[in-house]
């Protein structure tokens, strides 16, 4: 019985040894695949084609265009304006820093609107149709899954169109 228990008892403390290691490992590589993304350090490129002209993206994690995890941010100028649209899936937004407005429904009618100040966070079902005007130059933090869209309820408006 007492040899039994001393061979248990040893191999407990191999496993526990052996294992030892493999979640060190683990810690070094989680601290490796870290990525921090200081706001004075972010690369702003032009905002995709499918938002009006005049914005700047800077992608923090995944990517928009396919399916998966994404984070990315928009900075916008004073008085930007996003006409009535819809996404395919929810939209989560938050807003970083001005102050982002946004309205419900398909005409833009800023009287409809609520104002969104640096801080707040805000979610919205796939399919509501909305539109956007920022006071302020503003940044809004985007995260969701997975292609990120955007379709325009007047193909007008759609800047992939050619409408300047």
């Amino acid at each position: 019985m007492f040899r039994t228990f001393r061979l248990a008892f040893a191999v407990a403390i191999l496993a526990a040894v052996w294992t030892v290691p493999t979640l060190a490992d683990h810690d070094k590589k989680a601290e490796m695949d870290a990525a921090i993304h200081r706001p004075d350090k972010l690369t702003w490129k032009d905002g995709p084609l499918a938002l009006p002209k005049g914005a700047k993206i800077a992608v923090l994690e995944g990517d928009p265009t396919k399916p998966g995890p994404f984070v990315f941010r928009v900075k916008v100028p004073d008085g930007y304006r996003i006409p009535p649209h819809t996404h395919p899936k929810p939209e989560r937004v938050t807003v970083i820093s001005g102050t982002f407005n946004i309205g419900m429904g398909d005409k833009f009618d800023a009287s409809k609107g609520k104002a969104m100040p640096t801080g707040t966070y805000g979610t919205w079902p796939a399919g509501m149709k909305h539109f956007v005007w920022v006071k302020g130059e503003t940044v809004i933090q985007f995260h969701g899954d997975g292609p990120w869209e955007i379709e325009y309820l007047n193909p007008l408006d759609d800047p992939r169109k050619g409408k300047k």
